[in-house]
């Protein structure tokens, strides 16, 4: 069995593909997935479930969703049930089964691994496999609690330093004009993240687009201070007075990739 939660929560066997349908037995899942193999204790589990708002019988109506769940995940031929009930709380046993988070991590790290090793084509690969992963985000539009939130912000802050470290090691092995069309929509999502301003006029300057790079930089000086009050970071700067002086160091071999 496969465990989906990077997009909307789905439990996956073969090619059948099941949700779960009520938001708070999904809340449930989510909890005992993100603490897969430890016990989440039942106030946890109560606190994304109801917030700071427990209904009166709210421990009954964990009983109840807890039995759902069971029956949602019980399989013909297995006599043991992933969900154990615990002194303290439960806990989701995951055996064999593969949580889709983990093997993100799994490429994410293989892929930083490959980059200190200078394997770029080889990190390429592993970070496109981890990013490939993500249908939406991390449990769709169910994060409502303290470990659900917590846990959502911290992939989603992973995958976007795949992202960057992607974007440089794809630099390194000199796609700098492939890589203009996806800089510039990533500079539009994440207006505020510099990487992405920097690589872009990295990848244009390289493309012989002087004059559009020197853009990127006005632009991104134009959103900082709008939104922070903020000039641009240093390597920012440091890459606008380079560009204006064609830097003989902004050869492609040039820019280390960090991981």
């Amino acid at each position: 069995m496969r465990y989906e939660l990077l997009g909307t929560l789905r439990v996956a066997e073969g090619d059948e593909v099941r949700t779960l349908g009520a938001r708070k037995i999904e809340t449930v899942l989510a909890v005992l997935l993100i603490r897969a193999d430890q016990v989440v204790t039942f106030d946890q589990i109560m606190t994304e479930v109801w917030g700071d708002d427990l209904p009166r019988r709210a421990t009954a109506g964990l009983h109840v969703y807890i039995s759902q769940l069971r029956k949602f995940l019980s399989q013909p031929g297995h006599r043991e049930n992933p969900v154990v009930t615990r002194t303290s709380g439960y806990t989701l046993r995951t055996g064999d089964d593969e949580l889709d988070f983990r093997v993100f991590l799994d490429k994410v790290k293989q892929g930083r691994a490959r980059v200190r090793e200078e394997q770029h084509e080889e990190a390429v690969e592993c970070f496109e496999e981890a990013l490939r992963l993500w249908r939406g985000p991390v449990l769709g539009d169910l994060q409502n609690g303290p470990i659900a939130d917590g846990f959502a912000a911290w992939l989603e802050e992973t995958r976007l330093e795949s992202v960057e470290v992607l974007g440089e090691t794809q630099l390194q092995l000199g796609r700098h004009r492939e890589l203009v069309g996806w800089l510039y929509s990533l500079t539009t999502e994440h207006p505020l993240r510099e990487t992405f301003y920097r690589q872009l006029m990295l990848a244009l300057y390289r493309s012989e687009r002087q004059a559009d790079a020197l853009r990127v930089y006005q632009t991104a000086r134009a959103r900082l201070n709008e939104e922070l009050g903020l000039e641009p970071c240093r390597a920012l700067q440091s890459l606008h007075q380079s560009i204006l002086t064609a830097d003989a160091r902004l050869d492609p071999q040039a820019q280390p990739v960090s991981a």
